[in-house]
């Protein structure tokens, strides 16, 4: 009901009605006026100012007010109505015995109604005891006889409609009117804003009250009221207060209709509405109300009357969120619950949609049927793909509630951790522990538990997972316990000792004579095809091994472990935690393994300290190869495979696999494994010279995995791709912004770190400061080398620290570390990585320098390393243009045109970059300085850079576009915008630009 105190805003339609009629009354013309909306539009105030007009003008007035509470009451409104007629006739109505057909004091009213002109005013007619409505209709009938106007209001649907509110004949010669109020336009509601406040209202503000409200005024004023009283301004920055103070009105407003709503069957229903209305039709909530006597029709008519229930487009009636949360708010909990799973087995029952049913069983108690944790496990998909992981979690969270088998629990858990991972990691890494410390676990949910809580970072997850029996994974060498005895008669002579060695992996067993880890084992092996046969040998035997093996829980035990001992040692890399006190170390990879885990770590191994090129291509590839015992495939493993495989310039095939890998990740809308496996594909795009292709994917990363949410391990890494892409862009600004962010302290701990500082280091290289330069690539050799990385094919950042120090002057350090480089490139066997170091080796040595260019040349041909080609043909150029030599390098050129199914090209992080002027020896040490730029040459983008050296090289169109891989006309383009920037008109002024006036 509006307040008594609410002005009538835009109500002067229906106030002139409400006049005339009054005026009408006065002359002796009869009119009976229905005021009908929604509760608190204001009605009862209408009918109370339209009185006030009547006795100002001379005219009788008797009220009545009809309450839920006295709908049973017999005569209740009457009685109001007469009373100040005759004050006893209360008495004679409730006492005396009714009689039939009788209408107590109507005649009365009616006689004296011929003396003067009488105004009956009846509120809330919806409440109208049936005696009361019975008299009432004899009254409208008997209008046209007497000067008497009845003025009604109603909140729209009565329970028993009174007949003269739709102008039947019994109205006879009577004005019928029925006037139904509109909510207030925004119009109105500014009006009302600037009246409760004082001051005009914010756009913003109003617009905020009038949706909040729905335009309803006693809505509008008293939140105004409760607003005012708080201090605020009517200002857009105060919307958010309003919202709140909105909610509180409506519930409150809810809860009085709530508690005036007197029968117990209503209620009922309204209770069940407010569960599945949106759901169920009518019919079906009041069966989930329960058997009772009372119509549908007439319960539909309680609840509209009640204002609580509102009908919806011709839909069945709804309610407002904030009204139904009241009215299940005064519900016990246990009835709640119970209320909630009844509905969602209704809802089942009528093949109602997953989502709707999901919603009800989360408030539900556990209802113990099958059908429940399938629907929420579909409703959980169905969320992941509309991008509500909330709601995800908090289906699958519901399903646990249910009494489920232990490795179908365990299923779901480990499903759930996946998505918590993104929203509430600290709960997905104790739901995960939980799942590594059990015992009941199913088949290779463990190893998934590890592999997921490494994806998130945790490596403590890979410590938690060591068995603690024989053969566990510190152990010196499994026992014979460990594998099954053999069947007869299978033909295997190997003692048990060594069967078990075969099968289980013996975690210290040694090789080549070197105990050690892989990682640092610099030249161990000298011979890789010897060891790479040795291991091929070795597989076979373990999968004959495996072949005679009965028993499949002591395989699947095996393969546990060495899928096990894989992750920890992926923890290792990433994080090295052997320095803290009471770690042990973590044990070497078992030498013989069926496991794709363990094949793909391996590789990466093998890559990180340069030895066995060929091994690692084969185990790299063997990580993607199904598990003989049918284990699901793990993600990390797979992951540090293709990096490996981007170490051997197999890049097409591991981007191959990493399209697999993030289209598996998708259907299992896994968002941590598709944001790591976009971060290493973007990886691969800037190897391959696509920082364009990079900077999606890493958007796209960060949309799935954001930069808050990411772990502290992995934001070196993100922020060095990030960084490399913009820089490679020709975004500078962005690429200092990411470099001077600052990363959170155990960031410093782990492998990646050694990214981030080989990335600020490319940066202050293009800045042209040596001196930072080298500092950075240091730092960051230190921290590979800590890790066991000696690999230049990973981060070459010795030919880049040399660059640095050549030129700082220091040319005994730039030779001794690009030698080093050429030396374990040349062990590591990539012809990129070669190709790179001979790169290195010629811009800082000063004998041979045009022969170390074109050694570098015919190698990078023959690799996928596209911009270090580029890099090196310009080197070459620049080196034979001062010798008048400039054939050779076009002929290579034209020879790497003719190289038929190459490798796609592409550079590590970094190279990307506009290639630096042809390096020499330094200034004040025999070598003429480099000319200096001209003033547009920084406004060139990398490609343009690029072309334009290419150009002034002497290169034509065509020779361009081979050796960039684009076509002739992005060529044209390219150099277009060159001559536009320099303001230039053609390839004579850019040589002399380039290479001076005179010409070298």
């Amino acid at each position: 009901m509006a307040p008594p105190d609410l002005p009538l805003f835009e109500r002067d339609r229906e106030q002139a009605v409400l006049s005339a009629v009054i005026g009408e009354l006065r002359s002796g013309r009869p009119a009976l006026v229905t005021v009908t909306g929604e509760p608190g539009l204001g009605q009862n105030e209408l009918l109370r100012w339209a009185a006030g007009q009547a006795r100002d003008r001379g005219v009788h007035v008797l009220a009545a007010r009809a309450t839920s509470a006295e709908h049973e009451l017999r005569y209740g409104v009457v009685a109001q109505l007469l009373a100040p007629e005759d004050r006893d006739i209360a008495t004679r109505l409730f006492v005396a015995p009714q009689r039939p057909g009788g209408l107590p004091g109507l005649n009365h009213l009616l006689t004296a109604c011929h003396d003067r002109p009488t105004l009956l005013v009846v509120q809330d007619v919806q409440w109208l005891d049936p005696a009361s409505l019975r008299w009432l209709e004899a009254l409208a009938r008997r209008l046209p006889r007497a000067p008497l106007a009845l003025l009604t209001s109603t909140t729209g649907t009565a329970i028993d409609r009174p007949e003269w509110s739709v102008g039947t004949p019994l109205t006879g010669l009577a004005s019928t009117i029925e006037l139904a109020l509109p909510p207030l336009t925004t119009s109105g509601v500014s009006a009302a804003v600037r009246t409760v406040c004082g001051v005009p209202g914010d756009t913003d503000f109003t617009h905020a009250l009038a949706q909040a409200t729905r335009g309803v005024p006693a809505v509008v004023h008293e939140v105004l009221l409760r607003f005012t009283r708080t201090g605020c301004a009517p200002r857009a920055e105060h919307v958010e207060h309003l919202r709140a103070l909105t909610a509180e009105v409506v519930g409150d407003h809810a809860a009085q209709a709530l508690s005036e709503l007197r029968d117990p069957v209503a209620v009922d229903v309204l209770r069940a509405l407010a569960v599945c209305g949106d759901l169920l039709d009518f019919p079906l909530v009041c069966t989930l109300a329960g058997l009772h006597p009372v119509p549908e029709a007439r319960l539909r008519a309680t609840l509209m009357a009640s204002g609580l229930l509102t009908p919806r487009d011709g839909s069945p009636p709804g309610h407002d969120a904030v009204v139904r949360a009241r009215i299940l708010e005064e519900m016990p909990a246990a009835d709640r619950a119970d209320l909630y799973a009844r509905a969602a087995r209704l809802a089942q029952r009528v093949a109602v949609a997953d989502q709707g049913i999901a919603e009800l069983l989360l408030r539900a108690r556990p209802v113990g049927a099958p059908w429940a944790v399938a629907t929420l496990r579909r409703g959980f998909a169905a969320a992941l793909r509309s991008g509500r992981r909330d709601r995800a979690t908090a289906y699958l969270a519901r399903a646990l509630d249910e009494p489920l088998r232990s490795e179908e629990r365990a299923r779901v858990e480990l499903q759930l951790a996946s998505v918590q991972m993104v929203t509430a990691p600290t709960a997905a890494e104790r739901r995960l522990h939980g799942l590594i410390r059990s015992t009941g676990t199913g088949t290779g949910l463990r190893s998934q538990a590890v592999d997921l809580c490494l994806l998130g970072g945790d490596t403590r997850a890979a410590r938690l997972a060591q068995p603690t029996g024989p053969g566990t994974l510190g152990d010196p060498a499994p026992c014979d316990a460990d594998v099954p005895a053999p069947r007869r008669g299978s033909g295997t002579g190997s003692p048990p000792g060594r069967r078990a060695r075969a099968v289980a992996g013996d975690a210290t067993a040694p090789r080549g004579g070197n105990t050690s880890d892989p990682a640092h084992r610099d030249g161990a092996d000298e011979h890789p095809e010897r060891t790479a046969t040795a291991d091929n040998d070795a597989t076979v035997s373990a999968r004959e091994e495996l072949a005679t093996v009965g028993d499949r829980h002591e395989l699947a035990t095996v393969s546990e472990r060495h899928e096990l001992i894989a992750l920890l040692r992926v923890a290792r890399f990433l994080r090295h935690e052997e320095t803290c006190p009471g770690v042990p170390p973590a044990p070497a990879l078992p030498e013989h393994s069926h496991s794709p885990a363990v094949a793909g770590v391996r590789a990466w191994e093998h890559a990180m300290a340069g030895v066995h090129l060929e091994a690692s291509r084969r185990l790299a590839r063997a990580a993607f190869a199904p598990d003989p015992g049918g284990r699901p495939p793990l993600v990390t493993p797979r992951l540090f495979a293709c990096r490996a495989l981007f170490l051997t310039d197999d890049g097409d095939e591991a981007e191959a696999h990493l399209a697999t890998l993030l289209n598996e990740a998708h259907r299992q809308r896994a968002a941590i494994a598709i944001a790591h496996v976009l971060a290493v594909r973007a990886d691969l795009h800037l190897r391959h010279g696509r920082p364009d292709a990079a900077a999606r994917d890493l958007a796209a990363a960060e949309a799935e995995l954001p930069p808050a949410r990411l772990h502290p391990l992995f934001v070196p890494y993100w922020a060095s791709l990030n960084l490399v892409a913009d820089l490679q862009n020709g975004r500078p600004d962005r690429a200092r912004e990411i470099a001077a962010r600052p990363v959170p302290s155990l960031s410093e701990e782990c492998a990646t770190s050694a990214y981030l500082l080989f990335a600020r280091g490319v940066l202050a290289r293009s800045e042209d400061d040596p001196q930072r330069a080298r500092a950075y690539f240091r730092a960051c050799g230190r921290w590979l080398l800590h890790y066991g990385c000696v690999n230049p094919a990973v981060l070459p950042w010795r030919s880049l620290a040399a660059e640095a120090a050549h030129a700082l002057g220091d040319d005994a350090e730039a030779l001794r570390l690009t030698r080093e480089e050429v030396r374990l490139a040349a062990r590591w066997g990539t012809r990129s990585a070669l190709g790179r170091a001979e790169l290195g080796l010629a811009v800082v040595i000063r004998e041979n320098r045009t022969e170390h260019f074109r050694a570098a040349v015919a190698t990078l041909s023959e690799s996928p390393a596209r911009t270090d080609y580029t890099r090196a043909v310009l080197e070459l150029a620049s080196a034979e243009s001062a010798e008048a030599e400039r054939r050779t390098a076009l002929a290579l050129t034209s020879r790497r045109a003719s190289t038929a199914g190459g490798v796609a090209p592409g550079p590590l992080p970094g190279f990307s970059q506009a290639p630096p002027a042809p390096a020499g020896v330094p200034p004040g040490r025999g070598a003429a300085p480099h000319p200096r730029p001209p003033a547009g040459w920084p406004a060139l983008s990398p490609a343009e850079h690029e072309t334009a050296l290419l150009a002034a090289s002497g290169l034509a169109n065509r020779e361009i576009a081979t050796t960039l891989s684009v076509t002739t006309r992005a060529v044209e383009l390219r150099l277009s915008g060159v001559y536009r920037k320099l303001r230039i008109r053609g390839r004579e002024e850019l040589r002399a630009l380039r290479y001076g006036p005179e010409g070298g």
